[in-house]
């Protein structure tokens, strides 16, 4: 598969082949929604705490007797139906983490790099490089580029300091190391920019190489 090379003032310079055991895969829709459930989950921070009817301050006595006042029976105070009192069924510190398998979590990515590659959604530059860290150059690049700075995913080969810089500023653009590159990420913004040396890295990271690798070593 061939997709257009753009300069930093938004000519194509050329075309270039990708491989298509990562751009050109079927978007498998149920292991997509696994990873991005599962990343999620593994976000969540799960320290949300309440205190019981026997963690609350407060005396265990009975508040009056039980018969002969004409109301209703009554526990001690820290009952969670009284105001102070402890919470009934509330949450505890807990792990929502998840697992998955790694040739899942790899399908998954490849599933949707392959869908922006598909929706004409994936942006190659020839190079990204900026002389300073300015915001309005970047803002110039999308702008030459023809992406809406409202919604850009901006990964290189590693981190770029300038790049972070002048990104960190705009709503709705995020930059991205290729090897933190997921799942939610890329479904959360419109257009995916990358530089061709940053393509070929993804194609190392989760191409046949990796996996041919891993048999080889395994079988001795």
């Amino acid at each position: 598969m061939q997709v257009p090379v753009y300069s930093m003032i938004g000519e194509v310079v050329r075309y270039i082949e990708i491989s298509d055991d990562v751009f050109a895969v079927p978007f498998n829709q149920a292991v997509v929604h696994q990873a991005m459930v599962r990343q999620l989950a593994n976000a969540r921070q799960g320290t949300a705490s309440t205190k019981s009817r026997g963690e609350v301050r407060g005396s265990h006595q009975k508040l009056f007797r039980q018969k002969g006042t004409g109301q209703a029976r009554a526990g001690s105070r820290r009952s969670p139906i009284r105001r102070g009192g402890g919470v009934a069924f509330g949450p505890k510190p807990k792990s929502y983490r998840q697992e998955m398998p790694k040739k899942m979590h790899r399908l998954a990515l490849k599933s949707v790099l392959s869908a922006k590659v598909e929706d004409k959604e994936l942006v190659v530059l020839e190079k990204l490089e900026l002389d300073e860290p300015k915001t309005k150059e970047l803002v110039k690049l999308l702008v030459a580029l023809g992406i809406s700075s409202s919604s850009a995913l901006i990964t290189t080969s590693q981190s770029e300091e300038k790049v972070v810089k002048s990104a960190r500023n705009l709503v709705g653009v995020k930059t991205i190391p290729a090897r933190l590159l997921n799942v939610v990420d890329i479904l959360s913004h419109k257009v995916l920019l990358m530089p061709e040396v940053t393509v070929r890295q993804i194609e190392q990271l989760w191409g046949k190489r990796l996996i041919d690798k891993g048999k080889s070593s395994a079988s001795l």
